[in-house]
């Protein structure tokens, strides 16, 4: 990968594992924002149990998402929180909250996109570190 790209890419994992991992502990808290008002009206029906224990359980996805775009898995992390984020523009949306859908969205561009970048740049990387097949030719 082109090196230029590599400050960046450290970037987006930066902030996306950071805003994953501390709004999965807001969740909890609810310092941030009152997390269970934004559940749209007819998810909050749908669900088998309270509105703050699905943000519990919420928090607990966002917290594993964030801290596995940081460490080890960060490809997955990157396309799981690409997934969830539409989920939660979806939602947003059901709730009337358009504009912060939009932003759910475009953050889940972004995600989507980190993960692209971390697999083009260890394809690269591979392929930079494999040597060239040795090619045998016969004199007749």
């Amino acid at each position: 990968m082109d090196p230029r790209l590599q400050a960046p890419a450290q970037a987006m994992r930066l902030a996306i594992g950071l805003m994953a991992t501390l709004a999965g502990i807001d969740k909890f808290f609810n310092i941030l924002v009152d997390w269970g008002s934004y559940v749209s009206p007819l998810a909050a029906q749908l669900l088998p149990f309270s509105t703050d224990m699905f943000m519990w359980i919420v928090g607990v996805v966002e917290f594993a998402v964030g801290i596995s775009i940081l460490t080890a898995l960060p490809v997955i992390g990157s396309y799981v929180a690409s997934a969830w984020l539409l989920l939660v523009a979806v939602n947003l949306t059901l709730a009337g909250y358009l504009d912060i859908a939009v932003r759910d969205v475009v953050l889940s561009i972004g995600a989507f996109s980190l993960a692209r970048l971390i697999q083009v740049r260890d394809q690269v990387e591979v392929t930079e570190a494999t040597p060239a097949p040795v090619r045998h030719h016969r004199i007749a």
